[in-house]
């Protein structure tokens, strides 16, 4: 279980003056960098997977947004919005200097990645966006609600896989012990009294149950401006999040798009199945 390393550590600041982390995984720099961006309770290590297999050919960066993994945490809940996010990202950018970059976002890091095509899309070479899209059902944000910021902790890993199990096996119905158990481990940590807790700010909930904080009024116009651009839309086949119909309505307005359906799995796909590692591949044969 445990993880090899094979990246460093890297700060930045954001402009609150809140210390941010990310995963640096180092690889050639003639090809433009791809910098990932986690869901609403996650953090890096949901990617490190993907990480360790493009590490080399090209840098690969793990964002960890504010109130998560080893990013500080904010002292105004209400800053926990996708608008603070991309700023924070935008700091990133400027202290890197990166010009130009692939984006891949799962959910809320996908909110944030078309936030930026739409304020600064010249910088993104390229766009995943996993199980996410201008339009989010619903019955999966209710869903979500139910369980964001709710403080829970655990004895034993196995404790954490098994309630992690529980909550989620419509999600990945084919999943056993040993996928719980890892995604368990992205999930929680352990804290200074021993405990297995979730690695982040139960604040981020306050404002993410506000209806409309999820991302903003109208998202189609973050779509449009990734219309010249590489981009992938993965849909996990059971998901509450992203509907067919969206997803099918968001690839019509993308002529350099491609839609990739990963079946068996809700909200969200976890990139590592074959057929989103491939669809990845393929997108990132297309930037130069």
């Amino acid at each position: 279980m445990g993880e090899r390393r094979n990246y460093s550590d890297g700060y930045w600041w954001s402009k609150d003056g809140l210390r941010l982390h990310y995963r640096d995984y180092g690889g050639a720099d003639d090809k433009p960098p791809v910098i990932c961006f986690p869901g609403l309770t996650r953090n890096a290590r949901d990617y490190a997977e993907l990480a360790t297999r493009l590490a080399g050919a090209r840098r690969v960066l793990l964002v960890e947004f504010r109130g998560r993994g080893d990013s500080a945490y904010a002292k105004d809940p209400m800053s926990y919005v996708p608008l603070t996010y991309l700023q924070d990202v935008e700091a990133l950018l400027g202290e890197l200097g990166i010009e130009r970059f692939v984006a891949v976002g799962t959910s809320l890091g996908g909110i944030v990645t078309m936030l930026l095509a739409a304020t600064d899309g010249a910088k993104l070479a390229g766009a995943v966006l996993n199980d996410v899209g201008p339009e989010l059902e619903p019955g999966g944000l209710a869903r979500i609600r139910t369980y964001v910021g709710k403080a829970v902790w655990h004895p034993t890993w196995i404790h954490a896989a098994r309630a992690i199990a529980e909550n989620n096996a419509e999600v990945y119905p084919d999943y056993g012990i040993e996928d719980w158990l890892r995604m368990a481990k992205r999930l929680y940590r352990v804290n200074s009294s021993g405990r297995i807790v979730l690695d982040y700010d139960m604040k981020i909930a306050e404002p993410f149950r506000v209806p409309g904080n999820e991302a903003g009024p109208d998202m189609w116009p973050t779509i449009d401006a990734l219309k010249d651009k590489p981009a992938l839309v993965i849909r996990g086949e059971r998901s509450d999040i992203l509907s067919a119909a969206t997803a099918e309505k968001m690839i019509a307005r993308l002529p350099k798009g491609e839609l990739v359906t990963v079946a068996g799995v809700g909200h969200a796909p976890t990139l590592d199945e074959p057929e989103a590692v491939a669809a990845i591949e393929r997108l990132l044969a297309k930037v130069k």
